[in-house]
């Protein structure tokens, strides 16, 4: 008996632009035009004799029976794509394992390692998205993500791959001109803040007993990796944590001028969705992580 099957490839268009929620972005990742991605749509919803988005201007909305269609087509694809990596002709299949990391981590950690891990795992292609966004907001579905924890999230797996302190931290060149041989001689520098950790020096001072110690004068940014760029370039002196300064400080970049105190942080997990679970891609990318973890520990 013939299937009732809509035309696929309508399918996939309406897939994409309801987990993105834009036809824009599904017209990207599809490799197609906008115009493209909008005739499929409609064309599946002639099929169906029904819409499946709201049209608001330059922003598309799903219906309500479009969001329940979704949320049963959407698992299809996903199954689809593994069966396909699993029983597809080797040498065909695209081998593509998708991931979601923090922006500063995936710059000072996770780049600088990938090389190694294409070189074990020549046949792995890995996608890098960088988001701090919490798991439940993500519009994408991931292969794995990569956040601080350890945390409980309800349908995935977690796993801590990487622990870290958090230091003061800064340019050999910015040593010589003024020297730190206490923490109070920080009263003569300028102190490098971010904006979404504004407490790290306060208790870092805290810890050091000086809490009410004033700096020559305080800068700060927006995004982390700024600040320990800043760092880098002899700017000031950032709160810079043990994992991701570790290149810097072997590589006489940066220096840690200070014994102690260390401010304990949160550690780097890996966050598998539970159907992602037990896959061959996920399975190699998460033991390299925690391989990479335990060397730098």
């Amino acid at each position: 008996m013939k299937r009732a099957l809509p035309p696929l490839n309508a399918l996939r268009a309406f897939e994409a632009a309801g987990r993105l929620g834009s036809f824009k972005d599904a017209a990207a990742e599809l490799h197609v035009t906008h115009g493209a991605v909008s005739q499929q749509v409609r064309l599946l919803e002639e099929w169906l004799g029904a819409p499946l988005f709201e049209r608001h201007n330059r922003r598309v909305k799903l219906t309500a029976a479009a969001t329940a269609y979704l949320e049963e087509v959407g698992p299809l694809f996903e199954q689809l794509e593994q069966a396909t990596a699993r029983y597809g002709i080797p040498g065909t299949v695209s081998r593509t394992l998708t991931v979601s990391s923090l922006a500063t981590f995936t710059l000072r950690w996770l780049v600088p390692r990938l090389a190694t891990f294409r070189a074990e795992h020549p046949d792995l292609e890995v996608r890098v998205e960088t988001s701090s966004g919490p798991l439940e907001s993500l519009k994408e579905s991931y292969d794995v993500i990569i956040r601080g924890g350890p945390d409980t999230f309800y349908g995935y797996v977690m796993q801590p791959f990487l622990s870290e302190e958090r230091v003061p931290v800064c340019s050999p060149a910015l040593l010589e001109r003024f020297p730190l041989r206490y923490p109070a001689d920080l009263r003569h520098h300028t102190l490098l803040h971010t904006s979404s950790l504004p407490r790290l020096w306060g208790d870092w001072l805290s810890s050091a007993q000086i809490p009410s110690l004033t700096p020559a004068a305080a800068l700060t940014f927006d995004h982390f990796y700024l600040t320990l760029q800043a760092a880098i370039d002899g700017i000031g002196i950032a709160m810079g944590p043990t994992a991701l300064v570790s290149d810097d400080l072997a590589a006489g970049r940066l220096v840690a001028p200070f014994a102690g105190p260390r401010l304990p942080s949160r550690s780097y997990c890996t966050y598998v969705p539970q159907e992602k679970v037990g896959d061959e891609r996920v399975e190699v990318f998460c033991a390299w992580l925690r391989s990479e973890g335990s060397r730098l520990a």
